[in-house]
């Protein structure tokens, strides 16, 4: 039997490729031989990644993006498929927060800023279906593709302070599962749509809610790992299996799902 595993050639293309966790997965992704297209807003963060993957014998590519610019995923799909023929994978790990979409301790529901509550819903929920519209073209042209969402802890839960980012998140879910019965049903049963719930991984953006200035875990930084079995923070690289999974001929029966990695923190109950 073939192994189910091989992403050897596979294109992969991820939003968000800049960041922490981005980062991590295009190193891994480019490992095992896949041709990874990075794709952000850092620039120069960007290069240096693609030329020290391409120092380990690695294929990438890097393209400045905006998540929320149609006409220039546009361009960013044509100058893919100009240099690899074909999308074989879509990750869409581009997302943030505001601290004016956010309720600290110490304020109330009446002090959310509506604009900021809206710009997060934006990148993190039309952040994804923007992308999803552009790259599905090629997919259903080619009749099979994988496409991986970035949901959150706070799509299951609402979490306390992170008001616009949870109700993004469960959009993200929500979409997720929409589009999985969308694609195979009108274009091909072998493109399909999952997504992956990181559960608590120190980014930049929540590095100021988690840690102190000093480095130390805040309060909410302590509850979270006192909420997690496994009683720590994830690493990123800890992601990498279950993507390597969702874009692999190893889940081809697997559609519609949302696959948690978090350390056991959201079935843990005292």
């Amino acid at each position: 039997m073939a192994n189910l595993f091989d992403i050897k050639d596979k294109v992969v293309v991820i939003t968000g490729g800049t960041g922490i966790l981005g980062h991590a997965i295009s190193f891994y992704l480019a490992e095992q031989e896949a041709k990874v297209v990075i794709m952000g807003r850092k620039t120069d963060v960007g290069n240096a990644m693609v030329t020290e993957i391409k120092a380990k014998g690695g294929e990438a590519m890097y393209l400045t993006t905006d998540v929320l610019n149609r006409e220039l995923l546009e361009q960013n799909l044509v100058d893919i498929m100009s240099a690899y023929g074909r999308v074989d994978a879509l990750l869409n790990a581009a997302g943030g927060n505001l601290s004016g979409a956010t309720i600290a301790p110490d304020k109330t529901f009446f002090d959310l800023n509506p604009d900021d509550f809206q710009k997060v819903l934006n990148l993190n929920l039309m952040g994804t279906v923007l992308p999803t519209q552009v790259f599905l073209q090629q997919m259903a042209k080619q009749g099979k593709g994988s496409i991986v969402n970035f949901s959150s802890m706070s799509a299951f839960r609402p979490l306390t302070r992170v008001a616009g980012y949870g109700v993004a998140k469960a959009g993200v879910s929500n979409f997720t599962a929409y589009m999985a019965t969308e694609v195979a049903k009108k274009f091909s049963t072998a493109i399909r749509v999952n997504a992956i719930a990181p559960g608590f991984f120190l980014t930049e953006q929540n590095r100021s809610l988690l840690t102190n200035p000093d480095g130390s875990w805040t309060q909410r930084g302590q509850d979270i790992i006192h909420q997690t079995p496994m009683g720590r923070m994830g690493e990123p690289e800890e992601l990498c299996g279950t993507i390597h999974y969702l874009i692999s001929d190893a889940s081809q029966f697997v559609t519609g799902t949302v696959a948690i990695v978090d350390g056991g923190f959201n079935v843990f109950t005292i």
